[in-house]
């Protein structure tokens, strides 16, 4: 069946999880408060390990929390119908998520001192993740095949909008003390490291022990074994998942099986059109051009 889209501001959204208003009033009229915490990514860039990072942060390794809460309970998808209702009654200091671009965010974050941590994926490892994710979703249109996926990647149609506009958008900020970006690739490179930077930007004092416990309970097995996260207690009619698994690889680089050299032409093509002059260095663009940052 057809999937009938939510459209805010020229971008489609789910219609399972959002509505104009939820989407309107997180833009418009949402409250942020200066001790608030946002999650914030484009879709399949590490969204539900980034919440389980500040989740075990927040309560200092101890893994009850993250075992015994939904992970959108714990950190409330806002500018969703029952995230926005849950954000509004969360005590402070509220941890919250979101795929929102930069110039739909809360208009009242721009008046506020909270943290935003905004975390990216190779695009072509997001394009890969987010196909598969879509194939067992039914608040998304089954994909008619790979190839067309990728176009709508490129031309910014899929829903929650253009990756390039999304990460555009979100590194002006690059430079704000309480915005703080680090990518998927640097969280598999070195978790703990990643952690212990994640801490010092929240201002939490978290001891060895209990950095260890956000690792090793941050894993991409513990997540899997999780079913506070792994999805798997939503009902097969928002989330079919004999068609694959929520938490599917985890891994860097999976495009590499994937895409056809053709499309990695076409793919290399349009990124070094769409992020010249960003001026920031991510771990993938190597693969791309050496002097990308340097335009």
């Amino acid at each position: 069946m057809p999937v009938h889209y939510v459209t805010y501001k020229g971008i489609k959204f789910p219609p399972a999880y959002n509505s104009v208003h939820s989407l309107s009033f997180a833009h418009n009229e949402f409250l942020v408060r200066d001790d608030d915490v946002f999650n914030i990514t484009y879709p399949k860039s590490g969204t539900v390990w980034m919440t389980e990072i500040l989740s075990l942060i927040r309560s200092h390794g101890h893994p009850s929390w993250n075992q015994t809460v939904l992970n959108s309970d714990r950190m409330p998808w806002f500018s969703t119908r029952l995230g926005l209702e849950a954000a509004l009654s969360y005590p402070s200091p509220r941890l919250l998520t979101c795929h929102l671009p930069r110039h739909i965010f809360p208009k009242s974050f721009s008046h506020s001192t909270a943290k935003v941590i905004y975390t990216l994926r190779d695009p072509r490892d997001v394009v890969v993740s987010y196909f598969y994710f879509c194939k067992m979703c039914n608040s998304y249109e089954d994909p008619v095949s790979f190839e067309q996926f990728l176009r709508d990647f490129l031309s910014g149609e899929l829903p929650h909008g253009s990756w390039f506009e999304h990460v555009r958008g979100w590194m002006q900020m690059k430079d704000r003390e309480n915005f703080f970006f680090i990518t998927y690739e640097e969280l598999k490179q070195d978790l703990q490291g990643s952690v212990r930077r994640l801490c010092h930007f929240l201002g939490q004092n978290l001891d060895d022990d209990a950095i260890s416990s956000v690792v090793q309970n941050a894993s991409f097995m513990a997540m899997r074994q999780n079913p506070m996260c792994s999805s798997i207690l939503l009902p097969a009619d928002i989330m079919d998942q004999t068609k694959g698994q929520f938490l599917r690889k985890g891994i860097c680089g999976d495009w590499k099986n994937h895409f056809t050299v053709a499309q990695t032409e076409t793919f290399n093509r349009i990124y070094l059109e769409k992020m010249r002059g960003l001026n920031v260095a991510f771990p993938w663009d190597r693969d791309q051009d050496p002097d990308l940052t340097e335009q």
